[in-house]
């Protein structure tokens, strides 16, 4: 797989915290302002579940949180983290070597233009955490880095969605994490290249709307979509025991095939 990233120079430790996820088997340095790892990676990496030995794109990877947590549970899978900001993919690939993550490489770069050097149908699984807000939401802040992992830039949540499918064998899952009120818009993305699509609502709480879901679909199916009881994140002021499973002991989120 390519790999054009190098762990980034010039950083002193006032930039950057080290922080621990899956009870500290992945440790992770992130940036201390501006774009931070929450929940949604470490979710969308325990809903994916490739085929033995398998290649995975991992699309926005950021500084590597979902990558590195799925390879902590699968450690036979080989991922491409594709990044498009240069200082993030740098902490991936600093990232990688902290955890001696070998099979993890980065590649810095656009996702509208990056089919130039990854070739189309090469990976048997794409998760992707797409930037949440469409680029004319309004919401920009006066943090940079912040602003394009959370807005839409070069490509649209269409564009990213037929993006990730051409990256994907035939047969071949996509898996994302995005907005609860966005999901009209990523099931008409969706079923434009691939079908068996599963909805995995994330409620914040029993009888809570939710605010995040995970969906896998799989390209190029005809299966029909399903709606799935869906995790239940917290009870009371701490996380739920199946959410506890995932976020701390590492355990897989079963959303079918």
């Amino acid at each position: 797989m390519p790999n054009n990233v190098s762990a980034t120079p010039h950083r002193t430790p006032a930039d950057t915290t080290l922080d621990r996820l899956l009870g500290g088997r992945v440790t992770l340095k992130q940036p201390a302002e501006g774009y931070r790892v929450a929940l949604d990676p470490v979710l969308l990496a325990a809903a994916v579940d490739p085929p033995q030995g398998g290649r995975v794109l991992d699309l926005g990877c950021g500084v590597g949180a979902a990558a590195l947590c799925l390879l902590a549970r699968r450690s036979d899978l080989t991922v491409l983290g594709l990044e498009l900001q240069p200082e993030l993919a740098g902490l991936a690939a600093e990232n990688a070597a902290l955890n001696e993550a070998k099979r993890f490489h980065v590649l810095q770069g656009d996702a509208a233009a990056a089919q130039r050097i990854v070739p189309a149908g090469t990976f048997d699984a794409v998760l992707s955490n797409p930037p949440h807000l469409a680029a004319t939401s309004g919401r920009a802040t006066a943090n940079a880095s912040r602003d394009l992992a959370h807005l839409e830039s070069s490509l649209d949540l269409g564009g990213w969605i037929k993006a990730a499918l051409s990256w994907l064998k035939p047969r071949g899952t996509l898996t994302l994490v995005h907005r609860a009120d966005r999901l009209p818009e990523l099931l008409t993305a969706l079923r434009k290249g691939a079908g068996a699509i599963r909805i995995c609502p994330l409620w914040p709480r029993a009888g809570e709307p939710a605010k995040r879901v995970l969906l896998a679909a799989t390209k190029a199916s005809r299966a029909p979509a399903r709606l799935l009881p869906g995790l239940v994140l917290h009870e009371g002021t701490a996380f739920s025991a199946a959410a506890e499973a995932v976020l701390r002991h590492g355990a897989a989120l079963d959303l079918g095939a």
